[in-house]
């Protein structure tokens, strides 16, 4: 199988870089363009990834992998919007007796709640009901405001993976979201790199697959999906103009934590991981919190 190139935002020695990462080792290309574009961020939005892979093809790596600790890939997004409920088995859990609906459900997540490959999740101590939900992220290059489907997929620059930790009993705090229970600190992550997006079968039917402690939870398929990645860009960017370095984490399959009787919720020590086909491993410990 060929490797496709693998972008990570990266800290060494507590300084945040960027760079090309090979079996080997990392390029550091934040110490070449870091000037000019300070993170992949500004690199998106310049048009230039597929450009820079290119040019660190050939170059030597600069840090070794056990040198540099991973961070999530686009490090102050303007908007992080994740996307519920978004394969058909995911819809049953409900038990509603109601058919997928027509409109995807979206809700919020900050840069501070995820934390990067190799990095722990961390189990706050309000609650010990931290659960996984292994999801593909898409990072949006080309900005826009109600962008047809048909053009939506020429609007994404890069694909990456996301743990949307989650901690249950928070979501369920009010009526009408679930904002709470997405958004404490370091409970997701994202990563462990961006793969740039040159071909939509890239996402058109691979598998995403989560583990815990070896054990598959998760599995499905992404032509299974309620909303398409088109359908997603599409009606997010009827109320909001997407920009580039946005991210959008588009949907879980079944088989979380909380589905299981009784549930089955992470706990130190446990280690989880998100795979997508092309896309890699995105692999966290749990941590509980030290205050």
């Amino acid at each position: 199988m060929t490797v496709r190139p693998r972008l990570a935002s990266f800290s060494h020695h507590g300084t945040l870089k960027y760079g090309l990462v090979k079996t080997e080792g990392v390029v550091d290309l934040s110490a070449r363009h870091g000037a000019t574009w300070p993170t992949l961020r500004e690199v998106i939005e310049a048009g230039r990834l597929v450009e820079l892979v290119e040019e660190a093809n050939d170059l030597p790596p600069d840090y070794a992998l056990n040198e540099i600790r991973f961070e999530i890939p686009i490090p102050s997004p303007e908007k992080i919007i994740c996307v519920g409920v978004n394969f058909p088995d995911r819809n049953e859990e409900y038990k509603d007796g109601q058919a997928a609906p027509s409109n995807p459900s979206l809700f919020i997540r900050f840069p501070r709640s995820f934390t990067g490959h190799d990095q722990p999740l961390i189990r706050p101590p309000e609650s010990p009901q931290l659960d996984y939900e292994g999801e593909i992220v898409i990072i949006i290059g080309k900005g826009g405001r109600r962008i047809a489907e048909a053009d939506a997929l020429s609007h994404i620059a890069a694909l990456s993976l996301c743990n949307e930790g989650t901690i249950r009993d928070w979501v369920r705090h009010a009526k009408f979201n679930v904002t709470q229970g997405k958004n404490f600190d370091r409970t997701g992550a994202i990563g462990p790199w961006l793969i740039p997006f040159t071909d939509p079968a890239q996402l058109e039917d691979i598998t995403l697959t989560t583990r815990v402690n070896g054990e598959v939870r998760q599995s499905d398929r992404t032509s299974r999906m309620i909303f398409s990645f088109r359908k997603i860009i599409n009606y997010i960017s009827t109320f909001t103009t997407l920009v580039p370095g946005d991210v959008i984490v588009t949907g879980t399959p079944t088989g979380a934590g909380a589905r299981f009787d009784p549930p089955i919720w992470l706990k130190p020590g446990d280690v989880v991981e998100v795979e997508a086909d092309g896309l890699g491993i995105l692999k966290n410990t749990i941590a509980d919190e030290v205050r």
